[in-house]
């Protein structure tokens, strides 16, 4: 089962979106109309094999929030769930907080996506899946570096 994990941080962590961010969570600020996390899912989607989408953060549960990920399942047909950090245990603290959680249902050939939620890009993602299938063994893993 193929998934993707997008860690959206905390409140406090967003402090370079502020003002701004103290109205909208940074994961829901919007870039061409959407929200940043909406274009991150929609990379996602485009793996046909993609059965779930993990959400982890440190914000508390909100209307907005909570909204956006009924929307974005509809749009998407795809399972989101966000798993709440109980305090920001920055980026390999949540991943390994919920490790049971992301391997759930995972067998070992199966793959699965870390993604940072602030990132607005065009994410190659079903060219890094094939491109780790073919070139990596079932214990290793696929870094797309940027500039």
């Amino acid at each position: 089962m193929l998934k993707a994990v997008i860690l959206i941080g905390s409140p406090q962590k967003g402090t370079r979106f502020r003002p701004l961010s103290l109205e909208i969570p940074k994961p829901l600020f919007p870039i061409a109309g959407y929200p940043i996390l909406y274009h991150l899912i929609e990379s996602c989607a485009q793996l046909s094999e993609l059965r779930e989408i993990l959400l982890i953060g440190c914000y508390q549960p909100n209307e907005a929030l909570s909204r956006f990920i009924a929307n974005a399942q509809q749009t998407f047909n795809i399972c989101i769930r966000y798993l709440q950090e109980y305090a920001s245990l920055g980026t390999g603290g949540g991943i390994y907080h919920f490790r049971d959680l992301i391997k759930a249902n995972v067998s070992d050939k199966d793959a699965f996506f870390v993604i940072n939620g602030d990132i607005c890009a065009d994410l190659p993602l079903v060219e890094m899946l094939q491109f780790h299938r073919d070139n990596v063994d079932e214990k290793g893993f696929t870094i797309l570096g940027t500039e």
